[in-house]
C-alpha cells in the first residue's frame, strides 16, 4: 500500500522531490521535499485510492473506533471521505476555539468516552497532531490513535508522538516515496541517501553536500 499510495502522490505532484534545488520551508529549514496533500482532493482517482485506503488504515489498526476527528483544515476532508465510506459520524478540531458563538474547538457531536481516530494529511515533527489529541482528551475522549497520509518518519516526531503515547500510522511515507521516486525515474538511485539523511536531522544541511 505504502509504495502504491506514494506512486499516486507523486503523479499528481502532491510531493515533489526536488534534492538538487531544496525547497525552504516556512521554518527556513532547507528540504529536498515538499508535500501538497491538498492536491489528492482535485484527482478523483488518486483520491478514492487514498480514502479507501485511510478507511481500511482505520479498521485495521484502530477496529473500535466510533468517530473521526479531522484536523484543521487538511485533515478535514479526508475524515469526511472516511468516514463516509466508514458510515460513522466525524467532526474536526480547530486549531484554537472560535472567539464568538459557541467557542467551539471541536466542531461536530462528540460525547466524552467516545472512541476517536484522528486523521491527519502530513506529519513532520508531531506538533499540531499532538495539539488535537490534546484538544480531544481534554474534553473526554478516548483518543485511539492518528491515521495520517504521510510522514517524514523524522525522529523528532516519532519520538514526541511517543512521548505523548500516540499511536500514529501513515499509509506512506517518505521511504516509500524515495523507493518509488527511484523506480518511476523522478530521483536518481543516489539521491536516495541524501534524501533519508535529511529525514535523520533536518537541521544539518550536510546532505546538500552529499550531491556535489
Amino acid at each position: 500500500m505504502k509504495q502504491t499510495i506514494a506512486r499516486r502522490l507523486l503523479s499528481i505532484g502532491a510531493v515533489f522531490l526536488r534534492p538538487e534545488d531544496p525547497f525552504t520551508w516556512a521554518s527556513g529549514i532547507k528540504s529536498p521535499v515538499y508535500t501538497d496533500n491538498r492536491l489528492i482532493l482535485t484527482a478523483p482517482t488518486v483520491r478514492s485510492e487514498v480514502e479507501s485506503a485511510i478507511a481500511d488504515t482505520v479498521r485495521r489498526e484502530f477496529p473500535d473506533c466510533e468517530v473521526l476527528m479531522g484536523t484543521a483544515t487538511a485533515g478535514i476532508a479526508h475524515a469526511a471521505i472516511a468516514a463516509h465510506l466508514m458510515n460513522i459520524p466525524m467532526g474536526y478540531v480547530r486549531s484554537s476555539s472560535k472567539d464568538h458563538g459557541r467557542q467551539n474547538r471541536i466542531e461536530g457531536h462528540l460525547e466524552p468516552g467516545d472512541k476517536v481516530v484522528v486523521i491527519e494529511d502530513l506529519i513532520s515533527t508531531g506538533g499540531s497532531v499532538i495539539q488535537t489529541v490534546d484538544a480531544l482528551r481534554e474534553f473526554g475522549a478516548e483518543v485511539l490513535g492518528v491515521v495520517s497520509i504521510f510522514t517524514y518518519n523524522m525522529a523528532r516526531g516519532k519520538e514526541a508522538l511517543k512521548n505523548a503515547n500516540i499511536k500514529a500510522v501513515s499509509i506512506t511515507d517518505l521511504d516509500a516515496l524515495c523507493e518509488a521516486a527511484a523506480a518511476e525515474g523522478y530521483i536518481a538511485e543516489s539521491d536516495i541517501a541524501r534524501v533519508l539523511k535529511f529525514r535523520d536531522d533536518p537541521l544539518d544541511e550536510s546532505w546538500m553536500e552529499a550531491g556535489e
